[in-house]
C-alpha cells in the first residue's frame, strides 16, 4: 500500500524536481517561440530571394540551435526523474501519464529531431522548398511535444478519462479522447505555448536593440523587431486572453488554488479582483496556518465574480468555505473528504485482504465498489485525502501563489506595451534614436524570463499538496529511497546546471557579439 514518506525525503524529492523543471523551463519557452519566427523569416526569404533575409534567419537560427541542444538534454533528465524519485506516483497513474509523454518521444520530438538537422546542415544540399517546410516542421513539432506534455500535466490537475484498478492499484486509461480535451490541457496549451511564442519575441527584439545601440546591423535588428514585435503583439493578446480563459477554468476544478493567487478567504458575491497588494500574516489562524491580510491593495470591484461566473451576483468560495465546508452553498468540509477518503482506502485494504485470504467472494464483492458510479463519485474520487493529517493542510503557500500570479500578469500587460511601442517607434523610423527604449528593450529579456518561471511557480506549487489533485498528495509519491541519494544528486544536478547555464550564456553571447555571418 501507498504510505506518506518521510517529509524531509518528499522535501528534498520536491527540490530536485523542482530545480530540473524550472532549469528545464528556462529553454523550453524560447525553443517554442523562436521556431516560429524563424520559419517567418525564412518565408521572407524563400517568397523574396533576398540574402539578407537569409542571412538574418541562419544568425536566429544559430541562436535557436544552442538553445535547443541544452533544453534537450535537461528534459531527458527530467524524465528519468519520474521513475527514480516518484516510483509510487508513476504506479498509481498507470498508462495514462506514460501514453502522453510516450506519443510526444515518438511522434512529435521524432519529427522536430529529424527535420532540425535539415534545417542546421540542409542549407545548399536540399532544394529551397524542402528547407523551409523542414523548418516549419521543427516549429510544429516543437509545439506538439508541449502539447502531449502538457496534456499529461493537465490530467495531474484535473484527472479524467480513467477508471481504477483494484487489483493492480492503477489508475487505467479508459477514454483517451477525454484526456486529450480535458479542459485544463486545452486552456494550458494554448497559454503555455503563446507564453514561448512572447518571451521568444521579447528575446529578439531585445537582442536587436542591443545590435541597434551598437550602431550595427540596423537594417537586421529593425526587421528582426519588426517581426517579432507583430509575433509578440499578438501572442501577447493572445496569453492575456488564454490567462482569463484559464482562470475561469480553474475557478471550477481548482477552485483553492484560484482562491489562493487572490489571497482570497471568506466567500462573498460581488468580489473584487486584487490588480496589485502587499500580504502580512494577520492574527487570525485556519487550523495553525496564519491567515494572510493586506497591507495595502488596488482592487477592482465585482471583476473577480465577472472572472468566475460571468456576471457580479456570482458567490465566489474562499479559501476558509474550501476548508471548513460551507452547507448554503453545498460545499463539503475537507474533514468529510479525508473521511471519505479513508473509507475508500479502507475498502481498497479491505480487498487485498480478502484476495490474500483467498475469500473469493468477500474480494469480488469489494472489487466491484471501484466499478460502481456512486462509490467512486462519493468516495474513491476523495481517496487522496486520507493521506491528509489536518483539513488545513490542502492549503496551498498562499503568499507564493499570490505573488507569483500578479507578477505574471502585471508583465504580461507591460509587455503588450512593449510590443505596441516597438512596431510604433519602428513604422515612424525613430527606433534607433530611442535609446531609453532599446534600453527597456534590453532589460524586458530577463523579465520575459521571470514571468515565464512564475507561470509555472504558481501552477505547480498552487496545487499543492496534490501531485494528482484530490488523490495522491505529494507525500505518498515519492520513492522509497534514501534521503542522502536525493541530496547528493540534488547538490551534483546544481552544478552541473549552474555549469551548463554559464556555458550557454556563454556560447550565446559571444555569438550575439560575432553576429549574423557575412
Amino acid at each position: 500500500m501507498i504510505e506518506i514518506a518521510d517529509l524531509s525525503l518528499v522535501d528534498w524529492s520536491r527540490a530536485q524536481f523542482a530545480l530540473t523543471a524550472m532549469y528545464h523551463w528556462i529553454f523550453v519557452p524560447l525553443t517554442l517561440g523562436l521556431s516560429f519566427i524563424i520559419a517567418i523569416m525564412e518565408t521572407v526569404y524563400f517568397r523574396t530571394g533576398s540574402e539578407e533575409w537569409k542571412r538574418m534567419t541562419r544568425f536566429w537560427m544559430t541562436l535557436f540551435g544552442i538553445n535547443f541542444a541544452i533544453g534537450v538534454a535537461t528534459g531527458i533528465i527530467l524524465e528519468f526523474e519520474f521513475g527514480t524519485n516518484w516510483s509510487n506516483y508513476s504506479w498509481f497513474v498507470g498508462d495514462i501519464f506514460g501514453a502522453p509523454l510516450a506519443i510526444e518521444g515518438i511522434l512529435a520530438f521524432f519529427l522536430e529531431s529529424t527535420f532540425v538537422a535539415v534545417m542546421f546542415f540542409g542549407w545548399n544540399k536540399v532544394s529551397k522548398r524542402f528547407h523551409l517546410a523542414s523548418t516549419w516542421l521543427v516549429a510544429i513539432g516543437a509545439s506538439l511535444s508541449a502539447l502531449w506534455i502538457l496534456v499529461a500535466n493537465a490530467w495531474m490537475q484535473n484527472p479524467v478519462g480513467m477508471t481504477f484498478n483494484p487489483e493492480t492499484a492503477r489508475n487505467e486509461m479508459t477514454d483517451f479522447l477525454a484526456v486529450l480535451t480535458n479542459p485544463v490541457a486545452i486552456d494550458t496549451f494554448f497559454h503555455t505555448v503563446t507564453s514561448g511564442f512572447l518571451l521568444a519575441s521579447v528575446f529578439v527584439m531585445g537582442i536587436s536593440a542591443w545590435f541597434l545601440l551598437k550602431g550595427r546591423e540596423e537594417w537586421m535588428a529593425r526587421k528582426s523587431i519588426l517581426i517579432a514585435g507583430i509575433f509578440g503583439l499578438a501572442s501577447s493578446l493572445t496569453v492575456a486572453l488564454t490567462g482569463d480563459i484559464s482562470a475561469r477554468t480553474l475557478a471550477h476544478v481548482q477552485p483553492l488554488k484560484f482562491a489562493a493567487f487572490e489571497a482570497h478567504y471568506s466567500g462573498r458575491d460581488n468580489a473584487g479582483l486584487v490588480a496589485a497588494g502587499i500580504l502580512k500574516d494577520s492574527g487570525q489562524l485556519i487550523g495553525d496556518r496564519a491567515k494572510k491580510e493586506f497591507v495595502v491593495k488596488v482592487e477592482i470591484p465585482g471583476f473577480l465574480s465577472m472572472m468566475t461566473g460571468g456576471s457580479r451576483n456570482v458567490w465566489v468560495p474562499g479559501i476558509e468555505d474550501l476548508v471548513h465546508g460551507n452547507a448554503e452553498k453545498n460545499i463539503m468540509p475537507v474533514a468529510e473528504k479525508m473521511e471519505r477518503g479513508r473509507y475508500a482506502r479502507e475498502v481498497l485494504m479491505n480487498y487485498k485482504k480478502a484476495k490474500q485470504a483467498n475469500n473469493t467472494e468477500e474480494a469480488e464483492i469489494l472489487k466491484g465498489m471501484f466499478s460502481d458510479r456512486d462509490f467512486i463519485d462519493e468516495y474513491f474520487s476523495y481517496f487522496g485525502y486520507a493521506f491528509l493529517d489536518r483539513p488545513e493542510d490542502v492549503i496551498p503557500n498562499v503568499s507564493v501563489a499570490f505573488y507569483t500570479f500578479h507578477l505574471m500578469v502585471m508583465l504580461g500587460f507591460f509587455f503588450i506595451l512593449l510590443c505596441a511601442l516597438a512596431l510604433f517607434f519602428n513604422y515612424r523610423g525613430s527606433l534607433p534614436r530611442q535609446k531609453w527604449f532599446l534600453w527597456i528593450m534590453i532589460i524586458s529579456v530577463p523579465l520575459a524570463y521571470i514571468a515565464s518561471q512564475s507561470g509555472w511557480v504558481l501552477k505547480e506549487m498552487g496545487r499543492q499538496p496534490w501531485i494528482i489533485q484530490d488523490l495522491m498528495p505529494v507525500g505518498a509519491a515519492v520513492s522509497n529511497i534514501n534521503t542522502g541519494s536525493v541530496i547528493t544528486t540534488f547538490v551534483l544536478f546544481s552544478i552541473l546546471f549552474a555549469v551548463l547555464l554559464i556555458a550557454e550564456v556563454s556560447i550565446m553571447a559571444k555569438q550575439i557579439k560575432t553576429g549574423p555571418k557575412h
